[in-house]
């Protein structure tokens, strides 16, 4: 059953539901005591539902839980006034969309951007974020990730301390700027993906406990208590979750939701949860006739998180292969703390490309156990890969991006492997030109002995990877501002030599069907790891395409496995006009023939 707010314009009437499986009485209070307080009747299962009439499209409005505790809706769409604030009707139903002919972008044909709404922009909103869609569009972007936008405390989160999971935070511009977000989005031909929380929500303004058993103290995560989808009363929390994806799809026309941690949902039902909502959108997809995606994170590599339910799976339509960033980023920044004990070879980056999953069942020495299985079943688009993310970066304690670990050639070897993969490419906000501001971890708690626990968590939480000083203080201000990407410098020096050479990449993986078709069938990855040369040959059809990536500093001289062939010199990363050292590559290249390659060099051969 749809929890919530539905508002009917025609009549100025809404309907109210709410589940509260264990209180006596729910009433309605309208903030502007236009009425007296309203009860909710008791109906089926713990759900209370009332209809109120003669309402203004923005009434506020909370619930009175048995007679005495004044609590915001756990379904509101809009908390105009903060996290501990009433809840506010949102007439949908006024908006005028002009997406009729959209029909999304397939799995296959994304590129996702992933942002951080608060500091992409001066403004950190919506609105001020439709200027840059063009470039992104010009870029090679086809879709905008953006991080939880659910309503937090104060103005400065990651978004993963939401409390209402049907809501938009206000400072962001609310329900109607996300909107006009995704309209503009979808008015430049870009999708929209939209990064929800079923594992946990935020520690304040968090009332759900109040209401009913939405939580369970049979499994812990590493934010408290899990939520109960699998134990007494999980169907009514579970539904809540499910309408939850369903209202974004419909209410806001997003073309897919980034589910995040899903190894953090507890679940020993024979249909789990992730399977139901899978089916549950599928459903929806086919309804609505447009492109909709449903992508996993998670760091289990479990290929039954993208098998359909017929084989077994919970049917995502793709889910997150971290084993890509692992290996690259410890190949290049020789770091081994962490989970990075795990990797730092070439043939770990040789495997994630031509596997997708490093560890497939091989024993980790992070874990100290066997570690996940082979995605070889699946198709290749079904994994997103990345060398910089939001937690990559912000997770890291002064939030380096690669850009300031690694040098400008070498950055732009990673980049080369990584947009020219037969995988989903995701770029971290300002990636694209190699920004260099730090990506920072920032809160604005109200709570005294919630900002201390942060801060200590933050400081235990980096105590593997012996990185020294503590972090910065994430309740800080200035924190946040540091953490805001310089736009405007994306047109200067080494930074629109990368925008310019992650174009061209990108115009490549368009152009070229070897790289275009996303399969495994006909690809071969070969390493020479004496002298750090990773190659790639792709082919479709008659189309073939030949990356070589040398990943070590000293220039190579060698046939680099290259086929008997003619090839055409497509992309050199050495090349002056990517702000490289120069080159003596010529335009055609012969197999067998000796190969000069500098050191953290990549070459693109096509034919």
């Amino acid at each position: 059953m749809r929890q919530g707010s539905d508002f009917s314009a025609k009549d100025s009437r809404a309907r109210f539901c709410v589940w509260a499986p264990e209180l006596g009485s729910v009433e309605i209070l309208l903030t502007d005591k236009t009425q007296p307080a309203i009860p909710l009747i008791r109906g089926e299962n713990g759900y209370w539902s009332a209809e109120v009439h003669n309402l203004r499209p923005d009434a506020k409005y909370w619930y009175r839980l048995d007679r005495t505790v004044l609590r915001p809706d756990p379904a509101s769409h809009a908390q105009p006034d903060g996290v501990h604030g009433p809840s506010q009707i949102v007439d949908h139903g006024s908006f005028r969309w002009k997406d009729k002919a959209w029909k999304g972008i397939p799995l296959e044909r994304l590129v996702i951007y992933e942002v951080h709404v608060g500091t992409f922009t001066p403004e950190g909103t919506f609105e001020a974020m439709i200027p840059r869609l063009k470039d992104l569009r010009a870029t090679g972007i086809t879709a905008i990730e953006l991080m939880p936008v659910a309503p937090f405390p104060g103005h400065r989160n990651w978004g993963y301390d939401g409390t209402y999971p049907y809501a938009v935070q206000g400072s962001y511009g609310g329900p109607e700027g996300l909107k006009k977000f995704v309209n503009e989005c979808h008015r430049t031909g870009l999708a929209v993906i939209l990064d929800v929380v079923y594992n946990h929500l935020g520690p304040e303004g968090n009332y759900l406990s109040q209401y009913g058993p939405y939580f369970t103290d049979r499994y812990r995560t590493p934010w408290g208590l899990a939520l109960n989808f699998d134990g007494p009363h999980s169907n009514e929390v579970r539904d809540y979750f499910i309408q939850n994806a369903l209202h974004w799809l419909e209410q806001y026309h997003i073309d897919g939701l980034r589910l995040d941690a899903v190894h953090a949902i507890f679940d020993q039902n024979a249909i789990p949860f992730l399977r139901q909502l899978s089916e549950e959108v599928d459903s929806f997809r086919k309804n609505a006739g447009r492109h909709i995606q449903l992508i996993a994170e998670s760091d289990l590599n479990d290929p039954r998180m993208i098998r359909p339910p017929g084989l077994g799976g919970f049917g995502m339509d793709a889910q997150w292969s971290d084993d890509f960033h692992h290996s690259v980023h410890a190949l290049l920044t020789g770091e081994r703390s962490g989970y990075y004990a795990d990797f730092g070879d070439l043939h770990h980056v040789a495997t994630a490309v031509r596997e997708g999953f490093v560890y497939a069942g091989q024993r980790s020495r992070y874990r100290q156990r066997f570690h996940g299985d082979t995605a070889l079943d699946r198709p290749p688009a079904q994994l997103v890969i990345a060398c910089q993310t939001h937690d990559q970066v912000g997770n890291r304690k002064h939030g380096d991006r690669l850009s300031t670990l690694v040098s400008f050639e070498a950055l732009k070897v990673s980049r080369t492997l990584h947009l020219l993969s037969p995988y989903v490419p995701l770029l971290f906000m300002g990636e694209e030109y190699a920004e260099d501001r730090p990506f920072l971890y920032f809160v604005s708690h109200t709570d005294p002995e919630l900002i201390d626990a942060v801060r200590k968590g933050r400081r235990e939480e980096f105590a593997t990877f012996q990185w020294g000083d503590d972090p910065p203080d994430p309740q800080d201000p200035q924190t946040f501002v540091r953490s805001s990407i310089s736009w405007d410098e994306r047109g200067e020096g080494y930074h629109r030599a990368m925008l310019e050479y992650t174009k061209n990449l990108l115009k490549l993986r368009r152009s070229v069907p070897a790289l275009r078709e996303l399969t495994r069938a006909s690809m071969a990855v070969r390493t020479d790891t004496r002298r750090n040369l990773l190659t790639v040959h792709r082919r479709w059809r008659t189309s073939q395409a030949y990356v070589i990536c040398n990943f070590g500093p000293e220039p190579y001289a060698g046939k680099a496995f290259l086929p008997q062939m003619r090839w055409k010199l497509a992309l050199n990363s050495s090349d002056v006009r990517w702000g490289g050292p120069g080159t003596r590559m010529p335009a055609m290249v012969r197999g067998l023939e000796q190969l000069h390659i500098g050191g953290h060099t990549a070459i693109v051969l096509v034919r």
